[in-house]
């Protein structure tokens, strides 16, 4: 990684750190519900417990995520949050959540699970389905409601240029190793990404596919996304 690049990394969890005397420090989607106070549009920054960055010891950033960016959308940042911790039952759907279809993918590869042969197939299933899926669920559910994350306000309207759009897809791109440079933090050697039937989960470190790019088809981030967090992050 370029020296250049490294910097950028440190300084984007330097504004992290201040994201977090902000909001009070990270919370886990366990202990969360849609009364806990929300901005009404966001990004958020889960990280995951055993996963450290390199040189600090302190936790990586292991998804950044963010909603309505599409015109006319109204969905908010609690309905997004709320669809990747499931329900209150503890099930959930992953047809719903990319980030709950990836996770619930790579345990079923782990664990060498066979009889879930419709996990990640279609936008619906059958009551039958669902009900052979809701135990797993309920595992991705656990997974997930223990991993610690970072949210910011940023109330833009959705559109193509959208703000939210601009920080999630940076972000990805400056901390993604899939492009054939080294990550800016590796995941660690028990990390459940590695199981990841998605090559570009495995090789970025990070529970996102979009805007992580690949040796053929590498990205850049635009630096001025620092500047972008440092005002944001200043005006809460």
């Amino acid at each position: 990684m370029n020296p250049s690049r490294t910097q950028h990394v440190a300084d984007l969890y330097t504004l992290l750190d201040r994201l977090s005397d902000k909001v009070g420090g990270p919370r886990m989607l366990g202990t969360c519900d849609s009364r806990s106070g929300w901005p009404k549009r966001g990004v958020y920054f889960f990280f995951e417990n055993g996963e450290l960055r390199t040189n600090s010891g302190k936790l990586r950033v292991v998804r950044v995520g963010t909603h309505a960016v599409s015109v006319g959308s109204r969905s908010t940042l609690w309905n997004r949050l709320a669809t990747h911790r499931g329900s209150r039952s503890g099930g959930g759907s992953h047809r719903a959540s990319i980030f709950r279809q990836h996770i619930g993918a790579a345990m079923i590869a782990r664990d060498d699970i066979t009889d879930l042969v419709h996990w990640g197939i279609g936008s619906s299933a059958s009551k039958e389905i669902r009900t052979t899926e809701h135990e797993h669920e309920c595992c991705v559910s656990a997974t997930i409601r223990q991993m610690p994350f970072l949210w910011m306000e940023v109330d833009d309207e959705p559109s193509k240029s959208s703000l939210r759009d601009f920080i999630e897809q940076n972000t990805i791109a400056l901390l993604s190793g899939a492009d054939g440079q080294s990550p800016a933090d590796a995941p660690s050697p028990g990390w459940l990404g590695h199981h990841s039937k998605s090559p570009k989960i495995r090789a970025s470190g990070l529970w996102n596919i979009e805007h992580v790019g690949s040796p053929k088809r590498p990205v850049t981030y635009d630096s001025e996304l620092l500047s972008v967090l440092e005002d944001l992050i200043r005006a809460m």
